[in-house]
């Protein structure tokens, strides 16, 4: 048996929609709120493009030189920076970019550090590529982010760090300065950074600060599946030092060949969308204070207000102690289907749970109605 995927985890997300998809077989209602993906799909014109695509455009292999100068352009009117077209890379989606930086950034072997709670196909993806994670315990005290001081304190040095944010499962930004420090102390140690920039785009009181701001060198992973709304037709990005782009580009054509040619065309078109994607992320900022104000009132208050992306992590340890039974108590119950905080953080993740709001605002108004009165159930038994 391979040691490394002995390592990779499961991925408890996955079975509870399992279980909620079930659900909805049986003729019960369910409010998906346990996956991160938006409940709308790609924008109607981007929709339209893609139909237009499939009738007249050869869906062979093929890469759209005309979205990666789009992609481009958007970091040039986003972040005031010019990467170039020819250090982006279309992937598909954000995991084959994640495993595609991975291999070409850092050497066999190597350690790498990243923040717990995060992104568990982070951690995974390192066990599997034979790498080592480096986990650092990020509490509430940094609102469940890591600073340079922690980076500063590693010994000895990892040879990279992976950032994200806004983080998945908390939705909290690092702030400019630590960031800026942070790239600092990478820079000063040699460790490479891979910035994970999944849900930029989708922010609520300021916006987010792309870490090519501070370091130029970092390799930077972007998708097209969550601000775009484009979760299944897999596509996303890199953004590489010029000194490895061609490495990249190998990497990505042996493993994975081209992104898929219609998800191209759709991206490239959503890209110019941008008032109705924003009308979305009003939703999510409507939700999210919704639960934020439902939460409080239930006694489930220590959360890390969410900056961006579409998540509450909240700690309902009062609650239980075993969040995993909770949810699938809560699914059976109500229909609500949540997500157990042991997919971020192995050690306190079973006292948290993650909450995705990227629904809509009614569904949103059901499901705190379900769990209000189910709580109340729960009590008074």
């Amino acid at each position: 048996m391979n040691p490394a995927a002995d390592r990779v985890a499961p991925f408890y997300a996955v079975e509870i929609n399992q279980l909620a998809n079930a659900r909805e077989r049986a003729g019960l209602p369910v409010i998906h709120m346990e996956v991160g993906q938006p409940s709308a799909g790609a924008p109607a014109a981007a929709i339209a493009a893609g139909q237009r695509a499939l009738a007249e455009c050869p869906q062979g292999y093929w890469e759209s030189g005309a979205l990666v100068e789009r992609i481009d352009a958007h970091y040039r009117a986003v972040y005031g920076i010019a990467p170039g077209a020819t250090r982006i890379v279309l992937t598909m989606g954000a995991s084959a970019a994640l495993v595609l930086a991975m291999t070409v950034l850092f050497p066999p072997g190597a350690r790498v550090a990243l923040p717990r709670p995060g992104y568990p196909a982070h951690r995974n993806a390192l066990h599997a590529l034979g790498f080592t994670p480096v986990e650092l315990d990020c509490g509430a005290a940094t609102r469940f982010q890591p600073t340079a001081a922690m980076i500063a304190a590693l010994e000895p040095a990892p040879a990279g760090l992976i950032l994200t944010s806004p983080s998945n499962p908390t939705g909290t930004m690092i702030p400019d300065a630590e960031l800026a420090a942070i790239a600092a102390v990478c820079a000063a140690r040699g460790i490479r950074i891979l910035s994970d920039e999944t849900y930029h785009g989708i922010t609520y009181a300021r916006r987010a600060r792309s870490l090519l701001e501070y370091d130029p060198e970092a390799v930077i992973v972007n998708t097209f599946s969550k601000y775009w709304c484009m979760t299944g037709w897999r596509l996303g990005w890199t953004v590489v030092p010029e000194q490895l782009a061609d490495a990249m580009h190998r990497f990505a054509g042996n493993l994975f060949l081209v992104p898929p040619t219609l998800a191209q065309h759709v991206a490239l078109a959503a890209m110019d969308e941008q008032a109705e994607l924003e009308s979305r992320v009003a939703t999510y900022a409507r939700n999210r204070d919704l639960l934020m104000g439902a939460l409080a009132t239930l006694g489930i208050g220590r959360i890390a207000p969410p900056d961006g992306a579409f998540y509450l992590y909240a700690d309902v340890g009062d609650l239980t102690r075993d969040s995993l039974a909770f949810c699938r108590e809560l699914l059976d119950a109500t229909g609500v289907a949540l997500n157990t905080g042991r997919d971020f953080d192995r050690v306190h993740g079973d006292r948290y749970v993650r909450i995705s709001f990227a629904v809509t605002t009614d569904e949103t108004l059901q499901a705190i109605e379900n769990l209000v009165a189910w709580l109340k159930r729960r009590k008074r038994a």
